[in-house]
């Protein structure tokens, strides 16, 4: 379909036609009833039919300059480029917007080219994960998936050693305390800011051969670079990554765990810690180079203090520039909450290692997921479960059963081994650690407490006790899930398993034993109980 445009008008200045055009049902065709404008400070989309089309706006900023038509081609040839890495059947094409002889506006017509659209597919709205945050919807099972395809994505980007480390954070924290400071006091409590910036700066200190490290050994990735709720979505029956960085690439060529940083601080500022522990614990068992990963724990405090303090800043600009008063209020409030925030990322919080034993059934693993959100530094504690471990040493799927070649002495030994090697890298990285496995040896459970020792970390071992109904009771439910396709689980662990641990003999047993015959809840007190 086509429409009018004046010929004064300049393609490279004045996009006032071009959004008029595209604002029009008939601009799309048949299918088209009706057309839902979304406005960012970059970009307007335009909704239409069962197609998304993104334009982007002629303007320019210190970190992206759409002024040039060409140059809006060409980021829109990136955008479909980058996105199609995970989201490839969301970014179909890029289309123009034509002007013809007559003057008439098309999209992909005859004459000359007005603009760029990137056209997408359009998903449902109600899937973006930042609306399934709001109404409780995004689950466990939803978490699992997306940490699945993050760690996908992470590990098959590109290396860009040419970009992040040391460099990469002393300017994004030099941008943040410029910015933050350009609000004053009117908005950010001014202490605050300095107090900010100063522990940046001796974390920075601290990590800087860490990050000098990851660059090197190409944990500087071509990631995301805004990988929170909002670019995420429900498309196709998966957790898609959608709205990658085009723009920039020193925004996008970045430490994999600092591009994870943005979701986990997202969901934390939301109140979702217990997902964002999930989340990262997820996102660990499923990289290859775990041991890597553990030890770039250690850059984790900076990474989500940095990306709240960005976001501290943005949103008050958002505030200050809100027409309407109350809120902008709310969006100045949440900005002095996001500066808090970040703060509380760079406290001082000792690490701990606690362990939980016991025979297959008695929940271990759900009073492992329990405890861990609530472990010291944000957003938790890293969990070490041998059942996930087994099945990775042994190169097959964690929900896929193993056979009894896998559950031998020598097998099992490697996988205690690889827990306390594990644990100490992550003690070292300052993350608390809760090992999850049975620990009926006793030489298990000192050399798990001698890593404790070694580290200089304060050791809990918990040993936890149900009865033997319990216990097959639950064994039972898990393995008819299994069989149902609606349960996933690591364990392997049959009702035969279970009764056969009756004859372990533990030995001088100096755990804190935990009553959990009961209910989850129940154990959880019990458990935090003894901890304190």
């Amino acid at each position: 379909m086509a429409a009018p445009i004046p010929e004064e008008d300049s393609p490279d200045s004045d996009q006032n036609a071009v959004i008029d055009f595209l604002s029009r049902p008939e601009a799309y065709g048949v299918g088209a009833d009706r057309v839902e404008r979304i406005d960012t400070h970059i970009s307007v989309v335009f909704l239409a039919g069962d197609r998304a089309y993104k334009l982007k706006k002629a303007v320019s900023f210190p970190y992206l300059d759409f002024s040039d038509l060409s140059a809006r081609q060409r980021f829109c040839q990136a955008e479909l480029e980058v996105n199609r890495r995970t989201a490839p059947g969301l970014y179909e094409r890029v289309a123009a917007v034509t002007r013809a002889a007559n003057g008439e506006l098309a999209l992909d017509g005859e004459g000359e080219v007005r603009d760029w659209l990137v056209v997408m597919r359009r998903f449902d709205g109600d899937g973006l994960f930042d609306r399934l945050a709001e109404r409780g919807a995004l689950d466990d099972e939803l978490v699992e998936e997306l940490a699945r395809e993050i760690a996908e994505f992470h590990e098959k980007a590109e290396p860009r050693p040419d970009f992040g480390g040391v460099a990469s954070m002393v300017e994004t924290m030099a941008e943040n305390a410029e910015r933050l400071g350009h609000h004053g006091a009117a908005v950010f409590d001014e202490e605050k800011v300095a107090r900010l910036d100063a522990l940046c700066a001796r974390q920075l200190e601290t990590i800087s051969p860490l990050l000098e490290s990851r660059r090197e050994a190409g944990f500087v990735r071509r990631c995301h670079g805004d990988l929170h709720l909002r670019n995420i979505c429900m498309f196709e029956g998966r957790p898609t990554l959608f709205d990658a960085i085009e723009f920039s690439e020193s925004f996008a060529c970045i430490d994999i765990l600092y591009d994870l940083s943005f979701l986990l601080m997202d969901l934390v500022h939301r109140g979702m810690t217990s997902q964002a522990n999930l989340l990262l614990n997820r996102y660990l068992s499923h990289m290859e180079e775990a041991q890597a990963v553990l030890e770039g724990l250690a850059a984790l405090p900076l990474f989500l203090a940095a990306r709240a303090g960005i976001r501290a800043h943005t949103v008050a600009d958002a505030g200050l520039a809100q027409p309407d008063e109350e809120e902008g209020r709310r969006l100045l409030d949440d900005s002095r909450a996001y500066l808090d925030l970040a703060l509380s990322f760079l406290e001082d919080v000792p690490p701990r290692l606690i362990a939980v034993g016991g025979l297959s059934g008695s929940g271990k693993s759900t009073l492992a997921r329990n405890l861990a959100p609530g472990l010291a530094p944000v957003p938790g504690a890293v969990i070490l479960r041998s059942d996930v471990i087994r099945k990775r040493l042994m190169g097959g799927d964690e929900f896929s059963p193993l056979g009894p070649e896998a559950y031998t002495p020598e097998i099992t030994s490697k996988v205690y081994g690889t827990i306390h090697e594990r644990a100490a890298t992550a003690l070292a990285a300052g993350r608390s650690v809760i090992a999850d496995a049975v620990y009926a040896n006793r030489q298990e459970r000192e050399a798990l407490a001698a890593v404790a020792k070694t580290c200089g970390v304060p050791f809990a071992g918990l040993w936890l006790e149900a009865p033997v109904e319990v216990m097959t009771q639950r064994i039972e439910g898990r393995m008819e899930s299994r069989i149902k396709g609606t349960g996933r689980d690591a364990s392997d662990a049959t009702v035969a398993v279970m009764k056969s641990q009756l004859d372990y003999k533990p030995g001088k047993m100096d755990w804190q034993p935990i009553d959990a015959g009961g209910g989850e809840e129940a154990t959880l007190a019990a458990a935090r109980a003894s901890l304190v």
